[in-house]
């Protein structure tokens, strides 16, 4: 469960550092949400049998909520989905944020 935990850590620092290296200004909304969304999906409570891409496109409602538009993985019986929809859906965020859809890539590592 550790390395599992650990997997799914580095792969959300992984993305963050991908929206920091941008320096245009419009990019650092968007590290503000993926740190926010980091922090929500620590700790999941499932286990990873192989490795997966995720793509989860969100909105910022006029509550500053996240709202989960659409999960694309490739996952049949929708553990990640729910699991990404249910850490993330309404949760408030920090920062107020202008309404527009992030789009954010997610790679999950099975564990070994």
């Amino acid at each position: 469960m550790k390395s599992i935990k650990l997997i799914v850590i580095i792969l959300l620092f992984t993305v963050n550092s991908i929206f920091a290296l941008t320096t245009d200004p419009a990019n650092k909304t968007k590290t503000v949400v993926s740190t926010q969304v980091q922090k929500l999906l620590e700790k999941p409570n499932f286990l990873i049998n192989k490795d997966m891409k995720v793509i989860v496109k969100l909105t910022i409602n006029k509550n500053n909520e996240i709202v989960v538009l659409h999960v694309e993985s490739n996952d049949t019986n929708n553990v990640i989905e729910g699991y990404i929809k249910s850490r993330l859906n309404y949760k408030k965020l920090t920062k107020k944020l202008s309404t527009q859809v992030y789009t954010l890539p997610i790679k999950l590592l099975a564990s070994k």
